[in-house]
Parts: structure tokens; C-alpha cells; sequence
């Protein structure tokens, strides 16, 4: 990545000194395996990132996304989040100028998250309430709008994070994390407020990195960069940044 994380340093010089610092070598070995592709996903636009592990909660009411849901209930399939970086979630009428087009633009990130239905309620006629789960992530390569505002595009999937185990400077990022995970887990909803369900995989830099950049309080356009990082073990070193900077963890 060339975008400057927040951190005041480039992204892939922090990742070699990062490395260099543990030991481990500059870059990580990821076995040559075929890229995989899936089309014509159906894809929910948010004001949110997805992490891999992680889950979401969702009120659905728009015609289009109660279809969307309808079908993937049925079939098992998965569906895309992406993060939204032009306009709103809930479509909005255009300006009304003669060619303009009749609903407001849209415009998302280009690596998302697929999502899986876990559990599903309907409180209401034209209301759903769905909890789904973050699986792999994936590239946009082409994306177009149905007639009904249901954006779908053809997408490929990228590697899953190695495992790497967590260094003994970092262990204090796990720590903290348990401890946060537990007391949300203890508190009233938990299963609604947890990002992640146990067993917790407090070993793994992927998992801990990804659960705290769902819980920090830290910009969206962040929050993306973190996901789009392949490197795990320098995403959990930009977020033990940010916790002794915040003095969350020390």
C-alpha cells in the first residue's frame, strides 16, 4: 500500500523494519495457489468494514437488500460488505436536473469482506434483523447496478492471513483484547456486542489485529487500510501503535 497509515511511516518501509525487528523475514511466504473468482456477488455498501473473523449486526429494510438476504438465506450463499466512500447506505433520490441520474451516486472501496448469514429475525413485515459473519476477503475487478439499486459485481478472492504467532513484545495487545472480549461477553446482548465469539485465537496476529481495529475508535478510511494490509504481523504492530498512544495497552 502507498497511503500513509496514520502512523508517520510508510506502510511497506514500517513493514520491513517491523520484520526486521522480530526476526522475521520482509516479507511473508505465501504459497502460489489459483486465484479464485466469484461473479455477479451481490454487495451491502456500509459505513463499516468487515474484518475476517469478526461478525455484524444489521437492520434491513430496502426491497433490494431484503431480496438480496432472502436469497442468500436460501441458498447458503454469501453475500459482499464493502465500506462506502461516496453517498449514504439507504438509497437517495438524485438532484432532479435534467440527465442527471434518478438516485444519488455511490461509490465503495475495492477490497471487501464476503459475509455469511448466522442468524435472522423478522420483528416486522419489511424489516429484518441479521447477524453474519466475516470470511475472506476479496478485489473488485467489475461491479454494476441492477435495475432495482442491488450493486453486484464480479470479484476475486484474496489469501486468507498466514497464522503468526504473536511476539513476546506484543503479547500485551492479546491480553488487553481478552480482557475486553470478556466483559463484553458478560454483558446484557453479548452475543449482539461481541465482535468475536470464543474460542478467542489470542495467539494469532491476524485475529487479535482484526478484532481490535473492529473495537478502536479510529477512522473508516483506517479501518480499510488495515484490512487491505497482507502482512499480519505489521497490522498488529500499527495497532499496538495506536493502543499506547491511546493507553489502552502499554
Amino acid at each position: 500500500m502507498g497511503d500513509d497509515c496514520h502512523t508517520g511511516c510508510h506502510p511497506q518501509r514500517r513493514q520491513l523494519q517491523q520484520c526486521r525487528r522480530h526476526g522475521a523475514p520482509a516479507r511473508l511466504a505465501i504459497a502460489r495457489v489459483p486465484a479464485v473468482k466469484l461473479q455477479s456477488l451481490p454487495l451491502f455498501p456500509l459505513g463499516a468494514v468487515l474484518y475476517p473473523g469478526g461478525t455484524l449486526a444489521l437492520q434491513v429494510f430496502e426491497v433490494r437488500y431484503l431480496d438480496m438476504v432472502t436469497r442468500c438465506q436460501k441458498t447458503g450463499a454469501p453475500f459482499g460488505v464493502v465500506l462506502l466512500t461516496e453517498g449514504r447506505e439507504v438509497r437517495q433520490p438524485g438532484t432532479g436536473a435534467a440527465g442527471s441520474p434518478p438516485f444519488a451516486p455511490q461509490s465503495f472501496a475495492r477490497v471487501g469482506t464476503l459475509a455469511r448469514l448466522h442468524a435472522l429475525t423478522t420483528p416486522q413485515p419489511g424489516l429484518m434483523r441479521i447477524q453474519c459473519e466475516g470470511l475472506q476477503r476479496f478485489q473488485i475487478e467489475r461491479q454494476e447496478t441492477l435495475k432495482h439499486g442491488l450493486w453486484i459485481a464480479d470479484v476475486t478472492l484474496l489469501a486468507d492471513d498466514l497464522h503468526v504467532p504473536i511476539p513476546h513484545d506484543l503479547r500485551g495487545t492479546a491480553t488487553a483484547l481478552r480482557t475486553v472480549l470478556e466483559r463484553l461477553q458478560a454483558g446484557q446482548d453479548a452475543a449482539e456486542k461481541a465482535p468475536a465469539q470464543s474460542p478467542f485465537q489470542l495467539d494469532d496476529c491476524a485475529w487479535v489485529s482484526n478484532r481490535w481495529c473492529e473495537l478502536l475508535p479510529i477512522p473508516l478510511d483506517l479501518k480499510q487500510r488495515m484490512l487491505v494490509l497482507d502482512n499480519p504481523l505489521v497490522r498488529l504492530e500499527l495497532v499496538n501503535d495506536i493502543l499506547e498512544r491511546t493507553g489502552i495497552a502499554s
